[in-house]
C-alpha cells in the first residue's frame, strides 16, 4: 500500500447540500420506515423506524443505529482505496449518490462487523446474504476496488444459493 490506513484519512458526515443535515442524517431520513421526527432546527434525527437488514429488527431510537459502509472504510483502503487522493476519500465515506454504499443498522452488528469482508463476516440475518453479497460486488465494481481470493470465493459460494 502506498499510503497505511488510518481512519482519519476518510472524514465521514459531512453536510454536502448545507442543509445542516450530515451523512448520518440523510441515511436516517433516507431509511425510516416511516417520516422521522427531527429536533427543533430540523437538523437531526430524534426518531423513526428502522428495519436493520443486518439482524432483522426493527429500531425506534436513532442512538441505537450506526450507518455501516457496507464495504468498510478500512476494507475499501486495502483494496485500492490507498491510492485514492483524499477527496475520492471524501466522497466515498459520504456516499449518498450510490444508495447501496452506505445502510443504517444497529450498533452491535457493525461493531461485530468492523471492516471485515463476507470471507470473515455475513450478516446474522441469512435472508439478507444474497442482497448483502450483491451490494458488496456492486460497491467494488463502482469504485474499482480489487477482491483477494477468499472474498471472491464467498461471494460465488453465497451467490450460488441465491435466486
Amino acid at each position: 500500500m502506498s499510503v497505511p490506513y488510518d481512519r482519519n484519512l476518510y472524514p465521514t458526515w459531512r453536510d454536502e447540500d448545507e442543509d445542516c443535515q450530515d451523512t448520518r442524517q440523510e441515511v436516517l431520513i433516507a431509511e425510516s420506515l416511516q417520516p422521522p421526527e427531527m429536533d427543533d432546527r430540523g437538523c437531526r434525527v430524534v426518531s423513526g423506524r428502522w428495519f436493520d437488514s443486518y439482524t432483522g429488527q426493527t429500531f425506534t431510537d436513532p442512538g441505537d443505529l450506526d450507518i455501516d459502509h457496507i464495504v468498510p472504510l478500512a476494507e475499501a483502503h486495502r483494496s485500492g482505496g490507498d491510492e485514492w487522493s483524499a477527496e475520492r476519500r471524501l466522497n466515498y465515506a459520504n456516499d449518498l449518490f450510490h444508495v447501496d454504499t452506505l445502510i443504517a443498522v444497529s450498533a452491535s452488528a457493525n461493531r461485530s462487523k468492523g471492516a471485515k469482508d463476507p470471507a470473515q463476516w455475513l450478516p446474522s440475518n441469512q435472508s439478507y446474504h444474497c442482497e448483502y453479497v450483491r451490494k458488496w460486488v456492486v460497491i467494488k465494481a463502482t469504485w474499482s476496488l480489487e477482491m483477494d481470493a477468499a472474498e471472491a470465493l464467498t461471494i460465488t459460494d453465497v451467490l450460488r444459493g441465491c435466486p
